[in-house]
């Protein structure tokens, strides 16, 4: 695991851009406001970009890579064509598979199971629906959280812009696997759950 996922708080802000078909995202540290993390989703097929701009934008494939300013691997997110299953998988820096996500149907608020690579459901991230908040809970327990931070009423009226504080809990050990699946999940929220 790439020791950046070691942070137990990071700032995931949307790139900004009239007509954009990408999911691109930069990530911060908010201790220091430098950008640890750049997320690009670079092979986009002409005929995903053209889809992305319909009702069926949430049925997309995505390939998106996660990785330093510096361009060292981190993880990467990938999914087919989905139509009824939202079968996410996600890869460690060196390409294995750490985990997948199974999502809930006919959940208020939205609701996916994230998985190790046996398969085990390690956490359950849970959305409510008359907010955007996300929780990643393990049984009782929670791991980490997801909260949207408001840029400006002007800027969220104009743009798809979304920004969110991602808080992983102390408890989730600096080199436990949960890690990367927390982080890959919560690029996954608005392509899965909310778009």
């Amino acid at each position: 695991m790439h020791a950046v996922l070691r942070n137990n708080l990071f700032f995931v802000k949307e790139q900004v851009a009239m007509f954009k078909a990408a999911n691109n995202y930069d990530i911060y540290d908010p201790s220091t406001n430098q950008k640890i993390i750049e997320c690009r989703e670079p092979n986009l097929g002409i005929f995903t970009k053209i889809f992305r701009f319909t009702d069926y934008k949430r049925m997309t494939p995505f390939d998106v890579e996660v990785r330093t300013p510096e361009g060292q691997n981190i993880l990467s997110v990938k999914r087919g064509f989905s139509i009824f299953d939202s079968r996410v998988e996600v890869f460690d820096e060196q390409g294995k598979l750490a985990g997948t996500f199974s999502r809930k149907f006919f959940s208020i608020g939205g609701k996916f199971d994230v998985l190790d690579a046996q398969g085990t459901v390690i956490c359950t991230l849970q959305g409510k629906w008359t907010s955007w908040d996300f929780r990643f809970m393990k049984g009782e327990k929670e791991l980490a959280n997801v909260s949207k931070k408001w840029a400006g009423l002007g800027k969220e009226l104009f743009t798809s812009a979304d920004n969110y504080m991602l808080t992983i809990d102390n408890s989730v050990a600096a080199n436990d696997t949960a890690r990367v699946l927390i982080m890959a999940a919560v690029l996954c929220i608005d392509m899965v759950l909310k778009e």
